[in-house]
């Protein structure tokens, strides 16, 4: 049997986490997958945007499998904001928009440019920058997000 994380909420509701950027293609997806497969025990990962795509960035879905072994296709689709439930803290990617307000206690921007269209080797480096962001000591409670140390892959 899997140990718990040690950062989990005891005898708490995990809060819930929604990734937002805009098509909701990518990095949002990617950002959900990641939390749902690392830091499921912590808190509930969604992910949502102010436009959708009829599908998943390829490349996205393609490396998530092949280095994480997440198949995004079987789990995922592309929503907009209006498809999220209440959620407790907001990370959006750093889209450069202007982000609709969605009701939370906490919300941060992670500035994080958008892989489509490029290398594998620059999707390999945002997804180890969100694996690291996700795996963050401290903890994710309804209050707010305490990045620290940053682990390797």
């Amino acid at each position: 049997m899997g140990q718990r994380c040690p950062f989990a909420p005891v005898n708490r509701r995990k809060p819930k986490v929604a990734f937002i950027c805009v098509h909701n293609s990518c990095r949002s997806q990617i950002a959900e997958a990641l939390g749902k497969a690392l830091a499921a025990d912590v808190f509930e990962s969604y992910s949502a945007g102010t436009e959708v795509k009829p599908q998943i960035n390829h490349d996205a879905v393609r490396l998530m499998k092949q280095v994480y072994g997440i198949d995004m296709e079987a789990t995922q689709h592309s929503k907009l904001l209006a498809d999220l439930p209440a959620v407790d803290i907001v990370v959006t990617m750093g889209c450069n928009v202007q982000c609709p307000a969605l009701p939370c206690r906490h919300r941060e921007d992670w500035g994080l440019d958008d892989p489509t269209g490029q290398s594998d080797a620059v999707f390999l480096k945002r997804s180890s920058m969100w694996k690291c962001f996700l795996l963050s000591e401290g903890e994710i409670d309804s209050k707010k997000v305490r990045p620290g140390r940053r682990t390797e892959l």
